[in-house]
């Protein structure tokens, strides 16, 4: 019997917020094994803290730097929709949610992953979003902000 392994990953809900208090998402368009608009995210390598895999996924997906990374008490799981060449012997994906605030500066996509960014308020991020699992975090995160 063949044992189903997850990925383990960070996914994480990037913010910037305005002079004028304005909460923005950064969001992802994806064209690597999917494509569609997603927040930054990516494996844990061996050895490697979640806090330093943020550090580094964020630096390697947008060029920028966190100014502020918050835990939040959720997790979760998801399968691929089709065995990924790239990584054998992975069915899917386990996360752990956390909000990055960064501050300015020019966004450096990795073309790689992604073929666009957007800065985007709560209700546009909403509807470019397709999974349910992204809409809970970032309903999550936003709750948070506002509080």
């Amino acid at each position: 019997m063949n044992k189903m392994i997850y990925r383990k990953s960070v996914f994480i809900v990037v913010y910037s917020i305005d002079d004028s208090g304005n909460i923005k998402y950064l969001l992802l368009k994806r064209k690597l094994h999917w494509i569609g608009w997603e927040f930054p995210k990516g494996g844990i390598n061996f050895f490697e803290t979640k806090r330093r895999a943020i550090k580094r996924e964020i630096k390697e997906e947008t060029g920028l730097t966190p100014i502020k990374i918050k835990k939040f008490n959720f997790s979760g799981k998801f399968k691929y929709d089709r065995k990924l060449k790239d990584r054998p012997g992975i069915i899917g994906q386990s996360f752990s949610l956390y909000a990055v605030k960064i501050g300015k500066g020019k966004v450096k996509i990795d073309k790689v992953e992604h073929s666009d960014y957007k800065w985007v308020k709560f209700n546009g991020a909403m509807k470019k979003l397709k999974w349910p699992n992204q809409k809970k975090c970032l309903k999550m995160v936003d709750g948070w902000l506002r509080k």
